[in-house]
């Protein structure tokens, strides 16, 4: 009987719940105002001979590698960050590898590693989430040919420090390093620039955050030029469809629409960041376009806090099943109107959950 291998049989799925969303998407960290204007003028031309040819990647993966300020070979367009992940697992891992990721953190990097047949070493975090550099450096071993860093991190939104990572990369020449920016645009500190430096570092970065376009699934990978000849290899050249190959140079050009969106978004951070201490709810300080914030002390209360959201209109993301999160929600941030939607609702819903014997309280 036909079975699939035994390190796909054994891995945990990931099912994200994107059913039935309906109302303020505060939960998956999509910009919720949508793309550039542009961006729709550009779709709004498209025609049926656009979308009956096969897709041409590398015009506009030159026009992105010029944009990112590095050489066309380093840079190459996936079909999101997940693909990116799923390129390196596929080029560098053999099973019997170890891969090595800092959790909590994003889940396909440990899908896509275990699918490869690689064994998967998660090392915690710091009691307040600090990144465990350290602890990193201890484990990685003569096996480590992987390491996954988000920065900032999902869930957290709390960032590694560039000389923690470079002290990272450089204890582990023989093992690709990739440091996730897929928030690069809210937070501003990015290590592409040391790519040259360490020939096995790499830097993903995605479209679907800032910019918008999460339903065309458009990412870029940017490393050292002979390791990515190597990526390449296993990459489809259709890898990334004709209609996210014509909307990218329109969104990556109107920078002064992503910098409106980007400084709407740092606003609502700070006043979000400030109501939870003043409320005190705890929290963490958050380089990304979210704050997690701890609601209650288990994943009931949690799940409760977030169906109490729900039923205003607002969706925000349980994430108590983390490691180190228990009772944590995702709060993903939008502009003034949506800030101002969100801190009613969450107002409202503290009141009620603070009535009554045994109420939940932050």
């Amino acid at each position: 009987m036909l079975s699939a291998r035994k390190a796909v049989r054994t891995m945990a799925s990931y099912h994200p719940p994107l059913a039935g969303r309906n109302g303020l998407r505060l939960d998956f960290n999509e910009n919720t105002v949508g793309c550039s204007p542009r961006v729709l003028e550009r779709l709004r031309s498209l025609g049926p001979e656009d979308l009956a040819k096969y897709p041409e990647r590398e015009p506009v993966e030159a026009r992105v590698a010029e944009f990112l300020g590095v050489e066309a070979g380093e840079a190459l367009l996936t079909n999101g960050v997940d693909e990116a992940i799923h390129l390196l697992c596929e080029t560098y891992l053999e099973p019997g590898d170890e891969a090595l990721i800092v959790v909590p953190t994003y889940s396909m990097y440990r899908i896509y590693a275990m699918a490869a047949g690689a064994e998967v070493l998660a090392v915690p975090m710091g009691t307040n989430f600090e990144f465990p550099v350290e602890a990193v450096r201890e484990r990685i071993s003569g096996r480590t040919r992987l390491i996954a860093i988000a920065n900032p991190n999902n869930p957290t939104g709390t960032v590694a420090g560039r000389e923690e990572l470079m002290a990272i990369v450089r204890c582990a020449p023989d093992a690709a390093l990739l440091v996730d920016e897929a928030y690069f645009e809210f937070c501003g500190e990015s290590m592409v620039d040391a790519r040259r430096e360490c020939p096995n570092l790499f830097v993903a970065r995605t479209f679907s955050k800032a910019y918008g376009l999460a339903g065309l699934r458009v990412g870029v990978l940017v490393g050292d030029a002979k390791q990515m000849k190597a990526v390449r290899r296993v990459c489809s050249p259709y890898n990334v469809n004709a209609v996210a190959l014509a909307c990218l140079p329109e969104a990556i050009g109107d920078q002064e629409y992503l910098d409106s969106y980007v400084t709407a978004i740092l606003e609502a951070r700070s006043r979000l960041e400030m109501w939870l201490a003043a409320t005190g709810i705890p929290f963490w300080p958050s380089q990304a376009n979210f704050v997690l914030a701890r609601v209650g002390s288990s994943g009931e209360e949690a799940a409760e806090f977030v169906e109490r959201m729900r039923r205003r209109g607002i969706l925000l993301r349980d994430r108590s099943s983390d490691p180190g999160c228990a009772g944590c929600v995702r709060i993903t941030l939008g502009p003034r109107k949506h800030t101002d939607r969100l801190l009613g609702a969450l107002q409202e819903v503290l009141e009620e959950l603070s009535v009554g014997p045994g109420a939940w309280r932050p």
